[in-house]
């Protein structure tokens, strides 16, 4: 399983922080349209991730509900048909929700820097710290504070749940 530290926050000023990310990412943004449709598991999260284009991943993951960052192992795999592999798998499993967004994607480093308009929710930032097999996750944890610190965003607009948690409230 591939590994990140990940963090969640509320975005108030998102042209504000998509002029820091700017100045610090190493190109423009990737801007993806996306709908993920989550499934009831047993554990974990589970979902089916479609892009504008049909095409999609499926996305199995595991990532602890707690405010700051956060280790999460996850398992990725592209399919061409985003549609049948929906198709597939809600004939087998109970559906659980879906999340649209509209995702701008920059690289800083080895940080995926998200600012996400969610529909329903309003505006996030997420970052990702990619981690090699024995990166510790302290350093992924160091980074992303780091990078939350540059783009001025506090403790108190740090979220916990995943978009589809948040949604069910």
């Amino acid at each position: 399983m591939a590994r990140n530290s990940e963090i969640k926050a509320r975005n108030p000023s998102p042209e504000e922080s998509r002029r820091i990310v700017s100045s610090l990412a190493s190109g423009p943004a990737q801007v993806l349209e996306q709908v993920d449709t989550f499934f009831q598991v047993p554990k974990g999260r589970l979902k089916v991730r479609a892009f504008a284009d049909g095409s999609g991943e499926l996305l199995a993951y595991h990532r602890p509900d707690q405010i700051g960052p956060k280790e999460s192992s996850y398992t990725k795999s592209p399919c061409d048909s985003a549609a049948t592999l929906l198709e597939a798998l809600v004939a087998v499993l109970p559906v659980r929700g879906t999340v649209k967004k509209r995702r701008e994607v920059f690289w800083v480093g080895r940080t995926r820097v998200h600012l996400d308009q969610v529909e329903d929710l309003g505006s996030f930032l997420e970052l990702e710290v990619v981690l090699d097999v024995n990166d510790p996750v302290e350093d992924g944890v160091k980074e992303a504070q780091e990078l939350l610190d540059a783009l001025q965003i506090g403790e108190e607009l740090l979220v916990a749940e995943a978009y589809i948690d948040l949604l069910s409230c």
